[in-house]
């Protein structure tokens, strides 16, 4: 629990002001957490310029049909060193024996014992024009009780999209990157990241050509990242490279090119010479906060008004013991044992401090330096700031 006062405007009584001032960043660097300072310096080095460079139309726009499909499909892993589905699982058992029965065994599944295979999902991204024969990457996903996928062979499976026909096959040899070690004697086990998740690198091979219809008389781009003002830059290159009015604006997220006589049937060099165009991007004040990680990512364009802060925590420990009570020899009572907790609550003082205006994301690093806060205590605080009006960007939770 943390408490969090924000004030607008600036304080009188002499307090000394928090700015970006080199008196203020030498305060933050020394006088808060080890990695409050290093994180938000990350900030500084990631965070878009203020004035943000022109990038190729190839980085900013898609056309319209250039996407991915997603496949999916159920399979089997086998090889697995005792760590597959539990052998009085019906997870595995089912498709192993309808593949054992395709290779011309037929065996019931209530006889099946093995531990060694494990019912998984295959997963994977049909690249856009992937023609027969193309290889992808597919990954691979325990159903089951399997403990671990590590050392395992995906036999051949058949990926459909929504429309339930195949247009791939998936097959080979797992990478996990990770393992599991567990003891025989003990049960105890040692593991490293995620090791009922594989990939197979290149495993995948299509079998069936997505059609692709090619556009006729517009050519649609898709803004990656919707913005009036992006579309109408975007627009403009293409009208001074190909002629005005030759491109226009539908929505901030697409941007419509008249082929005409002189591009039709040569779609594909228009597109080219398209993708070569720069354009700059407008790009919004956000703050990007991810807090089960407690990632803060502060863009550029981000701006500080004069506010004050006061943040204090409540910090709350809970300690519990087990203590056993044993009755003396003769009496009647039973040995019972009782929990014995012990809370500690401590709640420490924040001051009140005054932060100035800031315009550059240097100024706003300097600034949330001088808070003296880890960087998962910012989370509130940025919050706290953008509803007292006092931080100008959009909050964006991952």
């Amino acid at each position: 629990m943390h408490g969090l006062d924000v004030t607008r405007g600036m304080l009188s009584g002499g307090r000394e002001p928090v700015s970006g001032s080199r008196r203020a960043c030498r305060w933050g660097m020394s006088g808060m957490p080890g990695m409050s300072a290093a994180f938000v310096m990350m900030l500084v080095v990631f965070g878009v310029a203020p004035e943000s460079r022109a990038a190729r139309l190839k980085e900013l726009v898609e056309v319209r049909g250039q996407r991915p499909n997603h496949l999916v499909g159920l399979g089997v892993v086998v090889g697995l060193a005792g760590t597959g589905d539990d052998a009085s699982s019906f997870m595995a058992k089912r498709p192993l024996s309808t593949l054992l029965n395709q290779l011309g065994t037929a065996i019931n599944p209530a006889e099946i014992r093995a531990k060694n295979v494990a019912m998984v999902m295959v997963t994977a991204e049909l690249p856009p024009f992937a023609r027969p024969g193309v290889d992808f990457d597919v990954v691979v996903s325990s159903m089951g009780t399997a403990r671990s996928l590590e050392g395992g062979t995906l036999v051949a499976t058949a990926l459909k999209g929504v429309d339930r026909k195949t247009y791939a096959l998936a097959q080979g040899q797992l990478t996990v990157g990770g393992y599991e070690v567990t003891s025989a004697f003990s049960g105890s086990f040692a593991r490293k990241n995620h090791v009922t998740v594989a990939r197979i690198p290149n495993g995948g091979l299509v079998e069936r050509e997505i059609p692709q219809v090619m556009p006729t008389d517009w050519l649609v781009l898709h803004v990656k990242e919707p913005d009036f003002t992006t579309a109408a830059r975007i627009a403009s290159a293409i009208d001074r490279e190909l002629g005005e009015g030759s491109a226009e604006v539908r929505d901030p997220g697409a941007v419509a090119v008249q082929l005409g006589a002189r591009w039709k049937g040569q779609v594909v060099d228009l597109v080219s010479r398209i993708e070569a165009l720069e354009a700059t991007p407008d790009a919004p004040a956000r703050v990007v906060v991810d807090e089960r990680t407690g990632t803060v990512v502060v863009g550029g364009q981000v701006t500080l008004e004069p506010v004050s802060i006061a943040y204090g925590g409540l910090q709350v420990e809970v300690n519990e013991r087990l203590s056993v009570s044993q009755p003396s020899a003769f009496g009647a009572g039973n040995t019972a044992v009782v929990p014995d907790s012990h809370i500690e609550v401590e709640e420490r003082g924040g001051r009140l401090r005054v932060v100035e205006s800031a315009t550059t994301v240097a100024d706003v690093a300097d600034a949330l330096n001088a808070l003296g806060v880890k960087p998962r205590d910012l989370i509130p605080i940025l919050q706290a700031l953008r509803a007292a009006g006092a931080l100008r960007a959009e909050i964006k939770v991952l």
